[in-house]
């Protein structure tokens, strides 16, 4: 199988959350991937632990807003770039990037005040080879295009 290529940062697709299109940054860094999360709160379905939170895709943009709910995985303690422990929800859902499609565990967060709203973590590229000196190579979303729903693609 060949492997996806990417960029250091990349528009990606979330379905299974509702999300048509959010910015990625690529970060091998990182061991676990990340996404915005706000007022999370744990639901029970038929015994099984959901997550429900809202998340905000677009960055500098608070008017388009998503409401998503996932099947929890874990809790754990996550650290993050500046070194503090963060007791975070953990989920697994299937992402979408350049029409591949695979599943990965992601911790929600609150990233209001970082530059991406989604970080892809190492752990979730194993069949990707990153270039770090480029960027948006699965595709650009144009941003006279970018609004509520599927985008226009470059």
């Amino acid at each position: 199988m060949e492997k996806l290529k990417l960029g250091w940062r990349e528009w990606m697709n979330i379905p299974f959350l509702g999300i048509p299109y959010i910015k990625a940054k690529i970060d091998t860094g990182a061991r676990t991937s990340a996404l915005h999360a706000t007022k999370m709160r744990v639901v029970r379905r038929g015994g099984v632990r959901f997550i429900r939170f809202h998340t905000y895709p677009i960055q500098k943009n608070n008017n388009v807003v998503v409401e998503c709910m996932a099947p929890m995985v874990d809790r754990r303690y996550v650290t993050d770039s500046g070194g503090a422990k963060e007791l975070r929800y953990i989920i697994k859902i299937p992402l979408q990037l350049n029409g591949k499609s695979w599943e990965a565990e992601v911790s929600l967060t609150n990233r209001k005040k970082m530059r991406f709203r989604m970080l892809l973590g190492r752990t979730a590229l194993k069949n990707c080879v990153v270039h770090p000196d480029q960027s948006y190579l699965c595709g650009k979303v144009l941003k006279s295009k970018l609004k509520k729903g599927y985008p226009t693609w470059s």
